[in-house]
Formats: structure tokens, sequence, C-alpha cells
């Protein structure tokens, strides 16, 4: 039965849709004086921020992300991805929306090696969403937490939580690529790599688990995720915890040589454009994509967190919900010394 589901979403989905995989990786805070940075910033922002300067300002949003989600679905895992990279690197200030002068010899965040499969999606949504509001409040509000908003708004409409968020956050003053690669995640990384990264950036093994749900409607391409099926750690073998039926249907999708640049198959192939726990109820069948999210079941720090969210679907919602907050107040910056809040995403002041 399994198997008939798997088919069809795959058959559709290659046809459609280009990579939109979704890790999940925190930048580092600043230092300052106690209390501890990431506190005193988690307390500066506030879900009244706008209130005055801008009180339609979610409004303004939701009718833009409202209606890119019904023209072109896949915007809301782009959106989601491109939250996370934009906190993982510089934390949530809006540096993955640079673009790279011309002649500038100096690459913004955008331009590194594992931003160059984010979709356009993502960045038109919050390039569309910041035109709107800066038609009505000039000025006022951040590409950060329009950014922020948006990435909530998506979730909400694919059938995830409706999560304050806080807002206040400034847009950085730098996006500098070389300091992407630190910070993002590979899709073979390990638990221990993983709860490593993660515990750097304030994070627990149980945020691990629970962010790592956004995979729920995601994406990846074969490049990702071919070593699993022909060469696993160098044995000339796929990896023996793949599914078989599974292992069957990603080898005609991504032969082993030519004719898979462009194909991108669904993480959770039972519902790929909904917000559920069907990425968690994969894992336990051995259906993960990613060597990196199958290897959650297997690890004993990560699978009872696994387990719990894949039996119970409210408590991942709520779970994920306070997981976003706490990821997006990650390195927030405050005030003229540190940021800026641009009129144009793409663009320094």
């Amino acid at each position: 039965m399994h198997i008939i589901s798997l088919s069809s979403s795959l058959i559709f989905f290659i046809f459609l849709f280009l990579a939109s995989t979704i890790p999940i990786y925190p930048a580092k805070p600043t230092t300052s004086q106690p209390p501890a940075p990431r506190r005193r910033q988690h307390r500066e922002l506030s879900g009244d921020y706008y209130s005055k300067t801008c009180p339609q300002l979610e409004n303004l949003v939701g009718s833009v992300t409202s209606q890119r989600f019904k023209e072109a679905p896949i915007s809301a895992p782009a959106t989601i991805r491109l939250f996370f990279h934009d906190c993982f690197v510089e934390g949530c200030d809006g540096s993955i929306l640079i673009e790279t002068e011309k002649g500038n010899k100096r690459l913004a965040e955008k331009e590194a090696e594992e931003n160059k499969d984010l979709r356009e999606e993502g960045f038109e949504s919050v390039f569309k969403a910041k035109a709107l509001v800066e038609s009505h409040c000039p000025s006022r509000v951040s590409c950060s937490d329009i950014l922020a908003i948006a990435a909530r708004d998506f979730i909400h409409l694919a059938g995830g939580p409706y999560y304050q968020v806080r807002k206040g956050r400034w847009d950085g003053k730098r996006s500098t690529a070389t300091n992407v690669s630190p910070n993002i995640p590979r899709s073979n990384s390990t638990v221990d790599q993983l709860i490593k990264l993660f515990a750097s950036k304030g994070l627990t093994v149980e945020d691990l688990v629970v962010l790592s749900g956004s995979h729920t409607i995601g994406f990846a391409h074969c490049k990702s995720f071919s070593s699993r099926l022909y060469d696993f750690k160098g044995t000339k073998r796929p990896d023996p915890t793949l599914d078989p039926r599974l292992l069957k249907e990603l080898r005609m999708s991504c032969p082993f040589s030519g004719g898979s640049s462009g194909v991108a198959l669904p993480l959770d192939a039972t519902t790929p454009f909904v917000f559920d726990n069907g990425y968690f109820t994969g894992l336990g069948t051995n259906m993960g994509l990613l060597g990196s999210d199958q290897a959650l079941f297997l690890d004993p720090r990560t699978k009872p967190i696994a387990v719990e969210m894949g039996r119970d679907k409210q408590r991942f919602l709520k779970a994920f919900g306070d997981a976003m907050d706490k990821m997006g107040s990650i390195g927030v910056k405050r005030g003229r010394r540190h940021g800026e809040i641009r009129t144009d995403c793409r663009v320094f002041l």
C-alpha cells in the first residue's frame, strides 16, 4: 500500500519541481554583558513591535503569502528553507537576501555553494511582501521580520501551526559567502555532528529533531542522497537501512549517471505539501530520503523524540511552533550600530 502512494507522488513531483530541501542550522550569537545575549535579544523581540508604526503589517504580508501559496505552492517550502538558511548564518538578519554587487569579489551568502539550490520562489515571496509593506509603512519594517512572518504564514497555510512571530529584528550589515559552509548541515551529517552544531547555537536535541520535521514539505535533488543508492560510505552498495521498495523507486528516478541533475523528490512522499507529522512516520518505516534524516531514527538520543512526534501530530505541531520561535531569536541585530532597516531587501543601505 505504501509503495503505491510513493510511486504516484514521485512521478508527479519529478516533472514539476526542483529541490526545496529545508536544512536546519542556526548561526552564532553575538557576545555582550550579562544577561546572556540570546536571552536578552529574545526579550527585545515582541509580538506587538509594530503596533503603532505598521499595525497592518501581518495582514499585508498575509495577503501576499496566501496568493503565492495558491499560485505557486512550492513557495511554502522554499520560504521556510530560506528562513532557516538566514538564521543559521549570521543570525536572523535578512543577510541571505543580499545580492552580490557587480564586480565585487566578496560574494554574498546567497552565492555560496550550499545556497545555490535555494529556490527563487522563496526570495520572490519576501520581495513582493516587502514591496507591499513599503508602500504602506515606508522604511519601518525590516526584511528579516518580513521573512520570519512569511515563513510562519506558509507553515500555517500548509496545515502547520499558527504561532506568534516576535518582531523587532534589524537587518544585518554584512553577508559573506564564506560564513555559510560551517553553519549548514550536509545531507549525510551524522547525529553527532548535528547535535554538536545545534548545541553551539543554543538549540537542544529536541529542537534538532522537531525542526527537522520541516522536511515534511521539503524536496531534495538526487545529488543529496545518490550515495545512499549506489555507494553508501564507500561500500559500492546501497544504504542497508533504505526500504527496498523506496530504493527501487529512487534508482528509477535518479540513475547512477546522467539524466537526474534537475530531478527533485519529496522528503515526505506521502503528503509532500501538507505540514503534518508524516515525515516522522516515514522515518519509522525506513522511508527517510536523506541519510541525515533517517539517522535521527537510528540514534538512541534522537529516536525517542522522533517516535513521539510521529505518534502525536498535535504534540509535534505545538513543539514546532515553539522551536521556530526559539530559532527566530538567534543572532538578532538591534539598533543602528549593528543593523539597518533596508528599503530593498537585496541591497544594503
